[in-house]
């Protein structure tokens, strides 16, 4: 317990000290948009690799990747039924924000600096929240609102190849797969890059972190929030009584109150809503998912 609790308080420091050294004016939100690029394209990839390096393909993981489309596909029609007799700009923002899984940037740093053993499973969900976060969604609420959806499955697949993070995914699955083994070398060499994923994902989280909010927003993003996780907490508690293999469901209990996946925030502001709306409900979720996820792990143990 001890170890659970040191370990997410030194995660939240991390976060502290980027968001001081905003404050301190020493860096910038621009320094986490640089950051954020270092972090998919290297950092995260490296992750990646080293952590499947020695995967074991079972038939049993491939069902958190149907399991990622279908959460996924509900939590969007969770989104859309409670904003129903909102804005069309209001019913975008509440599905794109309730919607989707924050994987890369912190449930894999999170999980990794706990149970290392958990990340292929990680890994297999993580391919199926990326389809819809690469258009799978965009199209589902375009489709809802009753706009003409502007990506089409050969641009999803597209998008995807083009995720540094994904590709790496699929490689090392179909290395995997075919039973070959990257050589040892390779995988110490990439492991001291993936080492630097955890704290440079929890500092950008920092520099990202807003708290500033127009007062008449606060109903918007209290109701947000207030969905994603009251039925993230009950996903987290149907996964939990569940008769599955123990990591699976500590990896599906995590990922039901995971924060808001930075795809949905670029894909909210895109659809009209406001920056600093979405970056108080995101900032805000980060903080909710550090203190969910870190009980999570103290209920289920690891």
């Amino acid at each position: 317990m001890k170890t659970i609790l040191f370990n997410a308080l030194g995660l939240f420091l991390i976060i502290l000290i980027g968001y001081g050294l905003k404050r301190l004016n020493l860096l910038s939100k621009a320094d986490g948009n640089t950051l954020s690029k270092i972090i998919l394209n290297v950092t995260l990839p490296a992750a990646i690799v080293v952590n499947l390096a020695s995967l074991t393909i079972q038939v049993s993981l491939f069902s958190l990747l149907f399991i990622a489309l279908i959460l996924n596909f509900f939590m969007i029609g969770i989104g859309a039924f409670f904003s129903k007799k909102s804005s069309v700009t209001e019913q975008e923002f509440m599905m794109y924000s309730v919607s989707g899984y924050n994987v890369g940037n912190f449930t894999l740093p999170f999980l990794q600096s706990f149970l290392p053993a958990a990340v292929p499973l990680l890994a297999m969900f993580d391919m199926g929240n990326s389809i819809m976060l690469a258009g799978g969604t965009t199209v589902t609420v375009d489709k809802i609102v009753g706009e003409k959806a502007p990506i089409s499955l050969g641009g999803i697949v597209i998008k995807l190849l083009k995720s540094v993070p994904f590709s790496a995914y699929l490689l090392m699955l179909i290395l995997r797969s075919s039973g070959t083994s990257l050589p040892q070398s390779l995988v110490e060499m990439l492991q001291v890059i993936a080492n630097a994923n955890t704290f440079l994902s929890m500092f950008m989280i920092g520099l990202y972190l807003e708290l500033k909010l127009p007062k008449m927003s606060y109903s918007l993003v209290l109701k947000t929030l207030g969905l994603r996780y009251a039925f993230g907490l009950g996903l987290f508690g149907l996964f939990y009584l569940l008769p599955i293999p123990h990591d699976m469901k500590l990896v599906l209990c995590l990922l039901s109150v995971a924060p808001i996946p930075t795809f949905s925030v670029i894909n909210s502001v895109k659809a009209g809503m406001s920056e600093e709306v979405v970056g108080i409900t995101s900032s805000a979720s980060f903080i909710i998912g550090l203190v969910f996820m870190t009980a999570g792990l103290l209920i289920i143990g690891i």
